[in-house]
C-alpha cells in the first residue's frame, strides 16, 4: 500500500496538470479551427448554402483537429508544469525529501497513458465516422453548383433534362468560353441548338443562377407544331439566363464507400488480410501455371487443384478459392471491442450458408479448365502478371497498415511527449512560456514532418508501416530517456538551464569542433 504522502504528490502533480492541458488543447484547437474557417468560408458562403451546413462543415473538421492536438497539449502542459516546480524550487524540495524524478515522472506518464487510450479511441471511433459523414457533405456541396465542373469536349448536363452545354476551351480563370453548343431543350413545343464562336460566364454572388455573354453565332429552331419550318437566326451578341444552377442541396444519405481514413482499426484489418489472401492467391495461380505448362510438356495429366470431398463443403468462388471471411480480425483490441458491441448490439444472422454439393461432383476446376491436349504455355504471362498482382496487393496492404500504424502512433505520443518534456522543463526551469513555445513548437515540426514523410514512403513500399509511422515516436523516446537520464544522474540541479544552456546543450559540439580544428 502506497504512503499516504505518495498518493498526496501524485495527486497534486496531476492536478497541477489539469488546467494548462485543457487550456493548451482548447487554445491549439480554436487555432486550427480558425486557421480552417479561413480557408473555407468563402467558398461556403459563395455557394449559397444555408449557415446550419456551414456550421457543419466546421463540426465535422473538429475531430480531426483534436487528434492533432491532443498530444500537442499534452506536451504544452508538461512543459508548462514542471518548468514552474522547477522555477519554485518545487523540484529541489522533493529531491530534498528523498522522492526520485522517477517518482515525479510516474503520475504524470499514468495520466499521459489515459490521454493515450482516450486518443486511441477518439481517433478510431469518432473521427472515421467525422471523415466519412464530412467527405460526403463535401461531395454533396460541390455538386451543387455543376458549372463549376463544366469539361472541355464533353455535353455537360447544367439543368437535368433541359440545358446542356459543350465547349471546346474552357479557361477556369477567366470562364471563357471558345467554339460553344448549347442545347436548350427547356421548352417541350420547341428545340434549339445555339452555337457561338466565344463566350464568356458569370454566377449571381449567391452562386443560383448562370449567365452566358455569347459572341458571333447562331440560333438554329424547329417548333414542334410546325416541323417543316427551321428557323436560323445569327446574332454578334446573345446572353442567356440559366436560372437555379445548384439551387438546391441534396445530401446523401447513405455511402458505402469509405477510404482508410474513414475506417475503424479492426475493418482496415480485414481489409489488409483480404489484400494479403490476394497476394498468396497471385503467387499460388504462377506456381500452378508453371507446373501446368510442365506437365502438358511431358505429356501428363493435366493438374488440377485439390478441393474438399464432404457432401457438405464451402461455396467457391470462380478462382476456385473459398470467399474471404468477415470476421473479426485477430488482436487482443478488435476482440474486446467485439465483445463490447456483442453485448449492446444484437448478433446478427450468418450471411452465408453451407451450400449441400454431392460428394461424386467434379471439382470447379475441373469443370472450367477443360484439359487441351494442343493448349498453349500459360508460364510467361502468368510469371509476368503475377508480380504486379503482388505488388498491387502488397501495395493496398501497405496504405491500410499505414493508417493503423498512424493511429497508435499518435495516440502513444501522448505517452512519449510526456516522457520528453519532464526532463527538458526540469533542466531548463529559467525558459518560461518561451520554453514551453519553442520546444513545442520545435518537437510539432519534426514530429508531424516525419508522420507526413513516413506516410508517404510507407504508401510506397519504401519502409514498412510499422517503421514509417513509429520512426518519430522511438527517436523521442530515445531523446527523452537519454535526457531523463541526464537529470537523475548525481549533482544535477534545476537551478540555472536558461536559454544560454540550452544553446549551449543543442549547438555547443560546433565550437568544440572549431576549437579542435583550430
Amino acid at each position: 500500500m502506497a504512503r499516504p504522502t505518495v498518493r498526496i504528490l501524485s495527486r497534486y502533480i496531476l492536478k497541477q496538470h489539469l488546467p494548462p492541458l485543457a487550456f493548451a488543447l482548447a487554445a491549439l484547437t480554436c487555432a486550427m479551427l480558425v486557421n480552417q474557417v479561413a480557408k473555407q468560408f468563402g467558398n461556403l458562403v459563395g455557394k449559397g448554402l444555408p449557415w446550419s451546413v456551414i456550421l457543419e462543415v466546421f463540426v465535422l473538421t473538429i475531430p480531426f483537429i483534436v487528434a492533432m492536438t491532443l498530444p500537442m497539449a499534452v506536451l504544452v502542459a508538461v512543459l508548462y508544469t514542471f518548468s514552474h516546480l522547477a522555477a519554485d524550487n518545487e523540484v529541489t524540495a522533493m529531491k530534498a525529501s528523498g522522492i526520485s524524478v522517477g517518482r515525479l515522472l510516474a503520475p504524470v506518464l499514468g495520466g499521459a497513458t489515459l490521454v493515450g487510450v482516450i486518443a486511441l479511441l477518439w481517433n478510431d471511433q469518432l473521427l472515421p465516422w467525422s471523415n466519412h459523414r464530412l467527405r460526403t457533405l463535401l461531395v454533396d456541396i460541390q455538386r451543387k453548383k455543376p458549372t463549376f465542373q463544366l469539361k472541355e469536349q464533353v455535353i455537360n448536363e447544367v439543368v437535368p433534362g433541359q440545358f446542356f452545354l459543350r465547349a471546346a476551351r474552357i479557361d477556369p480563370a477567366t470562364n471563357k468560353l471558345k467554339d460553344v453548343t448549347i442545347y436548350d431543350l427547356e421548352d417541350a413545343e420547341r428545340r434549339r441548338i445555339i452555337t457561338a464562336d466565344s463566350g464568356r460566364m458569370a454566377y449571381t454572388p449567391g452562386g443560383t443562377d448562370l449567365y452566358l455573354t455569347l459572341l458571333d453565332g447562331e440560333i438554329q429552331e424547329v417548333k414542334r407544331a410546325t416541323p417543316a419550318q427551321f428557323n436560323r437566326t445569327f446574332y454578334s451578341t446573345n446572353r442567356i439566363k440559366v436560372a437555379g444552377i445548384g439551387n438546391s442541396l441534396e445530401l446523401t444519405e447513405s455511402d458505402s464507400y469509405r477510404g482508410d481514413r474513414e475506417m475503424t482499426i479492426c475493418g482496415m484489418a480485414q481489409v489488409v488480410a483480404q489484400a494479403r489472401q490476394d497476394a498468396d492467391r497471385a503467387r499460388r495461380d504462377a506456381r500452378e501455371a508453371v507446373v501446368g505448362d510442365l506437365r502438358r510438356v511431358i505429356h501428363l495429366v493435366p493438374y488440377v487443384r485439390p478441393t474438399s470431398t464432404p457432401a457438405t463443403v464451402a461455396v467457391l468462388t470462380s478462382e476456385g478459392d473459398p470467399p474471404p471471411v468477415h470476421a473479426a480480425p485477430p488482436g487482443l483490441y478488435c476482440r474486446a471491442l467485439g465483445a463490447l458491441s456483442g453485448l449492446v448490439v444484437p448478433a446478427t444472422a450468418q450471411a452465408a450458408q453451407a451450400v449441400q454439393v454431392p460428394h461424386n461432383m467434379p471439382p470447379r476446376a475441373a469443370m472450367s479448365r477443360p484439359a487441351q491436349a494442343t493448349q498453349s504455355l500459360v508460364t510467361p504471362g502468368a510469371t509476368a502478371a503475377v508480380e504486379q498482382r503482388v505488388r498491387a496487393a502488397r501495395q493496398r496492404a501497405a496504405i491500410y497498415e499505414v493508417e493503423i500504424h498512424k493511429k497508435l502512433a499518435i495516440s502513444a505520443a501522448c505517452v512519449i511527449f510526456a516522457l520528453l518534456g519532464v526532463p527538458v522543463a526540469i533542466r531548463f526551469p529559467r525558459g518560461g512560456v518561451g520554453l514551453v513555445i519553442g520546444t513545442s513548437l520545435a518537437v510539432f515540426s519534426i514530429y508531424y514532418v516525419g508522420l507526413i514523410g513516413g506516410e508517404e514512403l510507407g504508401d510506397r513500399l519504401v519502409v514498412s508501416p510499422f517503421l514509417a509511422m513509429w520512426t518519430p515516436n522511438l527517436i523521442f523516446t530515445v531523446v527523452g530517456l537519454t535526457l531523463l537520464a541526464a537529470v537523475r544522474r548525481e549533482g544535477s540541479t534545476a537551478h540555472g538551464g536558461d536559454w544560454e544552456e540550452l544553446r549551449d546543450a543543442l549547438f555547443g559540439w560546433v565550437s568544440k569542433l572549431r576549437r579542435q580544428r583550430a
